[in-house]
């Protein structure tokens, strides 16, 4: 058996108090691995040098997407319109124009209604084999379409930070969890390689290279482990997303590319093998399915024996991985979602 598909060679050990629960603050002073896979050579320094490592010759995809304010907190509505057991919805993505993709802690059946602040109402409409619900919203009784539902949520509801920060959102998150180009409202985790700009190091970016935005709406499904033992045999989410006709001309020339994060990366390389602009993006990369449009990768460090250390790996093999991962442990690095960065070359 090819060593790089079993799971289990996926994982490392994380030493307690590496999980970042906070960023740096200024957010460029978060460490940066480089890692140059032409010299073989790896240096230490921080966010704030990027643009001394960058090649000058590459174009710069980002993500605009915008993370809503996905977790609620309601009861269910009892026979008698007396409260019922507390729950908590976290909202996923539409399905179509009223039906959405979530997942709800607290038992429901199909037919429950679920009632939040503001008089929003769920009703459960289908119960998925993987655990996540289908539901319809209404308003004031109203039934809602998404560009209304986010304005709801935006008022009632908490940024939706990852599980393993165990901390509960506070208003920080709402700018800190956010990135400074954040525009089309739909993801329910952020496409985190991008939190470390600050303004001025993001107008020093654009002057110096062209920039250009893709949009996928990250899913819950991002932090699944992967749980199958053999990785292909993993059941890939799917994640909307949206090319812009400028961006997909710069996707079929042969420019060099970086791609500011894992997001970018998978939404380039299903383009790169599908040719579609939008739709829904499935595509799980892995030493088995190397990248085929990206050139350079600038990621944050990942979740032990997650797709996304897979993505890492389709570029620089596990094993490498694997041993960036145990220097940046060596020099106390952050990891994840608000944690230090690695650019590859």
């Amino acid at each position: 058996m090819n060593e790089e598909l079993l799971t289990k060679n996926y994982d490392y050990e994380l030493p307690e108090g590496f999980i970042a629960t906070a960023p740096v603050q200024p957010r460029d002073h978060a460490k940066l691995l480089v890692y140059d896979r032409k010299t073989d050579t790896v240096t230490h320094t921080t966010f704030k040098h990027l643009l001394e490592y960058l090649p000058k010759e590459c174009d710069v995809f980002l993500n605009d997407t915008r993370v809503i304010k996905a977790r609620i907190f309601g009861h269910k509505r009892s026979l008698n319109n007396q409260g019922g057991g507390q729950v908590e919805l976290l909202f996923n993505k539409p399905l179509d124009a009223h039906h959405y993709l979530v997942l709800i802690r607290g038992k429901v059946k199909i037919g429950t209604e679920l009632v939040f602040d503001d008089a929003l109402v769920a009703t459960v409409t289908g119960l998925n084999d993987d655990g996540s619900r289908i539901v319809t919203f209404t308003h004031h009784g109203k039934e809602i379409r998404f560009e209304e539902l986010v304005l709801v949520l935006d008022t009632i509801g908490h940024i939706p930070l990852p599980p393993y920060m165990q901390r509960e959102d506070n208003q920080e998150d709402e700018t800190d969890y956010q990135t400074l180009f954040a525009k089309n409202a739909g993801a329910v985790a952020a496409p985190t390689a991008s939190l470390h700009f600050t303004p001025e190091l993001f107008t020093a970016l654009k002057a110096r290279h062209k920039t250009h935005t893709v949009t996928l709406h990250v899913g819950a499904g991002t932090f699944k482990p992967v749980e199958a033992e053999e990785i292909l045999d993993h059941p890939m989410h799917s994640e909307y997303f949206e090319i812009p006709e400028t961006s997909a001309k710069v996707l079929d020339s042969d420019t060099p590319l970086l791609a500011i994060g894992t997001t970018v990366t998978r939404t380039i390389e299903y383009y790169a093998r599908t040719k579609k602009t939008q739709g829904e993006c499935d595509l799980f990369l892995n030493p088995s399915n190397p990248p085929q449009r990206v050139t350079y990768l600038l990621t944050n460090f990942h979740l032990p024996k997650s797709t996304l250390i897979m993505l890492v790996s389709s570029f620089i093999g596990r094993e490498k991985t694997l041993d960036l991962y145990k220097e940046a442990i060596e020099k106390k690095y952050r990891f994840f979602s608000y944690g230090d960065a690695m650019l590859i070359l």
